[in-house]
């Protein structure tokens, strides 16, 4: 069963400007997905459609068996919505878990206490607007990993991290899924999604042009450095580095490499076409 099902779902903030139009996207529990795309593309949107924030002109929305816009409090208290904006809170760090806490039954204070730890967050006792933007998106990250959602939701959460918590927050995500939870992180940051996403979701033109798991695509497509610019028909795309022309071919024998995700991502914008096609032959094939 999808934990979060979209049918042809429309949505804009004018008439003039339509946003997303027909979008369908089937998720399932299990996954940390990466979400992808150029700023305007609707990944915010996407996000708010499915806490409830934001309701689609047409379509559907399903998560977990509710409507979101409904907004009942069984759907609400296992989702978890970090926003790319922090809103003002003058409230101690304790005192903001007081007040929050209680709407998320499954909240383990204990976690909370850790994860603080971890990220080098002083004191539960000081007073969130004396916090710098890294130290709050940190306690607010925390937060929304302690109350074990089973959907959560994260709108650019490294934005303000320092390289340090950068590869603290990608420990503490993937140590925090487990086979009911959905994660699902938006970002411009691709590299920040290194080694803890396992399905990538991209838009262009305000649709979802491409949604595989990582493991799908290692299969399907060779990642290697080369010394020249070579140009044959399994070139999906190619790029000039340091190290040499990185490119990404075709992989029929299925050799094993590492998926570049911002290499990828370029590929995609410059080589959709192909790229589709080529997923869609091979599940076509399956």
């Amino acid at each position: 069963m999808n934990m979060i099902d979209f049918e042809t779902v429309d949505f804009n903030y004018s008439k003039k400007t339509p946003l997303l139009s027909a979008l369908s996207l089937q998720l399932q529990a299990g996954h940390i997905h990466g979400l992808l795309g150029k700023n305007g593309e609707g990944k915010s949107t996407l996000l708010k459609l499915i806490a409830g924030l934001l309701f689609p002109q047409k379509g559907s929305v399903n998560v977990m068996g509710f409507e979101p816009r409904k907004r009942k409090p069984e759907m609400l208290r296992d989702i978890y919505f970090l926003s790319e904006e922090l809103p003002v809170f003058t409230l101690s760090i304790r005192n903001f878990e007081k007040v929050y806490a209680p709407f998320y039954p499954d909240f383990n204070a204990g976690q909370f206490d850790t994860y603080l730890k971890e990220f080098d967050i002083p004191s539960p006792e000081w007073k969130m607007n004396k916090l710098s933007y890294g130290q709050k998106k940190k306690v607010i990250i925390a937060f929304g990993l302690a109350t074990n959602a089973k959907i959560l939701l994260m709108d650019e959460p490294t934005n303000g991290l320092d390289i340090p918590s950068k590869g603290q927050f990608r420990r503490m995500v993937a140590a925090s899924l487990d086979d009911s939870r959905c994660i699902i992180i938006s970002t411009h940051q691709v590299r920040d999604l290194d080694s803890l996403i396992d399905s990538i979701l991209i838009m262009d033109e305000h649709e979802i042009v491409f949604n595989e798991p990582i493991e799908n695509i290692t299969n399907q497509l060779l990642f290697k450095v080369y010394d020249t610019d070579e140009k044959n028909d399994s070139v999906i795309y190619s790029e000039n580095t340091l190290r040499g022309f990185y490119q990404i071919r075709e992989n029929p024998n299925r050799e094993e490499s590492k998926l570049d995700i911002e290499l990828f991502f370029n590929a995609v914008y410059t080589n959709k076409k192909r790229i589709k096609e080529l997923f869609t032959n091979t599940l076509n094939r399956n």
